[in-house]
């Protein structure tokens, strides 16, 4: 796992790092997505999750999702295609469980994946996860706490 400003991303997941989500590849081939800590630190304490609807079909980069915090409304975005087979009952209950265990328990939807081999090149893993969200984090001019 790595961590950069406080930020905690684990390694082994795949991260779309210009818009903040990770991908994580389970093995019946569904792609979990959540928010990444950074993502977290940036929009505060969530208060709302609004999921699209089980069976939606959702491009690369399209809102999957909109989130809500006192400061901030925005898209959980795909970071590949697919169709939305789940939804984390859970965090429509309590939208805070994201910022509580953004990697765990906090996931958002689960996707069926339209290309997950031809999409999943443009995220970013591994070894070079911290320096991609080291650059990110100095062009936003932003840092974990």
């Amino acid at each position: 796992m790595a961590t950069v400003g406080n930020c905690y991303l684990p390694a082994d997941l795949f991260y779309d790092v210009a818009n903040n989500v990770w991908a994580r590849r389970e093995a019946d081939g569904t792609i979990t997505v959540g928010m990444t800590t950074y993502a977290c630190g940036l929009v505060g304490e969530l208060v709302a999750y609004l999921p699209k609807k089980v069976g939606s079909r959702v491009e690369q980069g399209k809102s999957l999702a909109s989130v809500e915090s006192g400061k901030w409304v925005g898209p959980i975005k795909a970071p590949v295609g697919g169709e939305i087979v789940r939804i984390n009952e859970a965090i429509a209950a309590k939208p805070s469980i994201i910022n509580a265990d953004p990697y765990g328990q906090g996931w958002a939807v689960k996707l069926k994946p339209f290309d997950w081999d031809g999409e999943a090149g443009r995220l970013v893993t591994g070894s070079a996860v911290a320096e991609a969200f080291k650059a990110k984090m100095a062009a936003d001019g932003f840092v974990c706490r």
